[in-house]
């Protein structure tokens, strides 16, 4: 193993103490990254489909950035779509956010995602109950899953199909005692069916980021210059365009023909709004940021 490389036995003092609570726990982590207080903060995991759509990782990365700058730790698995977008949108935020992996620590899969490990284990942790070189198989995600959703305190489920691998790691907090919150989605869409069946079922449905904030109690960072906001007062063209996407996501074609504002004015000042944090744009489509 490589200097920042730890392993962590169930009675070492950084072991998870919520970890230790599940089920079958992990008789010991392998552990990459150069702070290993991180194990000992407060996490929530954010997880989701991976065929996820452009709204999932809208709101997958929102909520990750608000989670981080709350002082929470992101965790998820790596995994392509909304694992992806989760562990990108912490780091974004300037947080830490754990990878939880299903192989060795030393093995990244899928391989598109090797530089995003090395991100997260520059700030964060990468994570495995299994020794190097262990290689990724089907059977251990699941159980990969279950120490997703032993380490934190709440699961996100963003978006997850019927058969979701999300819906194992929302089973493994349920049984584990933990909160579980569900974003709601299109009901014609298949990546919607899992999380809606969640919360017919008694989740969370996460309906803002001050919603969500406050369901874990916990408090958004205030972001100050020089002691004033940086969001500074709108002006009554920025609330038009605003409540124009809020209405409807919109093409930027789409909010010229609305706004009948010329295209190159219009796409300057969404820009100006994307800038500010305001706007989001997924396949195409301006949304307005959540929360």
């Amino acid at each position: 193993m490589t200097r920042d490389c730890h392993v962590v036995g169930r009675k070492d003092v950084a072991y998870p103490g919520l970890l230790s609570q599940i089920y079958d726990p992990p008789a010991r982590l392998f552990v990459r990254g150069s702070d290993l207080d991180v194990l000992c903060r407060p996490m929530v995991a954010v997880v989701g489909s991976r065929s996820c759509s452009g709204y999932g990782r809208s709101v997958a990365r929102s909520l990750a950035g608000a989670l981080v700058t709350a002082g929470v730790v992101v965790v998820s698995g790596l995994a392509r779509g909304i694992d992806s977008v989760a562990h990108q949108g912490a780091l974004e935020a300037g947080g830490s956010t754990i990878a939880v992996l299903g192989c060795g620590i030393d093995v990244v899969y899928p391989v598109r995602n090797r530089k995003l490990a090395e991100d997260i284990r520059d700030t964060g942790l990468l994570v495995s109950e299994y020794p190097d070189q262990t290689p990724a198989a089907p059977w251990r995600f699941p159980a990969r899953n279950r120490i997703i959703a032993g380490l934190s305190l709440a699961t996100i489920v963003v978006e997850a199909s019927e058969r979701s691998g999300a819906l194992i790691t929302a089973d493994f907090a349920l049984e584990s005692g933990r909160e579980v919150l569900a974003v709601p989605g299109e009901i014609t869409s298949s990546r919607s069916v899992g999380t809606n069946a969640l919360i017919r079922h008694g989740a969370t449905p996460v309906g803002s980021i001050p919603e969500l904030l406050a369901e874990l109690g916990l408090e958004a960072e205030t972001r100050c210059t020089g002691g004033h906001s940086t969001t500074r007062e709108r002006s009554a063209a920025d609330r038009r365009l605003l409540d124009a996407v809020a209405a409807a996501p919109a093409t930027l074609d789409e909010l010229g023909r609305i706004l009948e504002r010329d295209a190159a004015a219009l796409s300057a000042h969404v820009t100006e709004l994307e800038l500010a944090g305001l706007l989001e744009e997924a396949d195409g489509r301006y949304r307005v940021t959540l929360g």
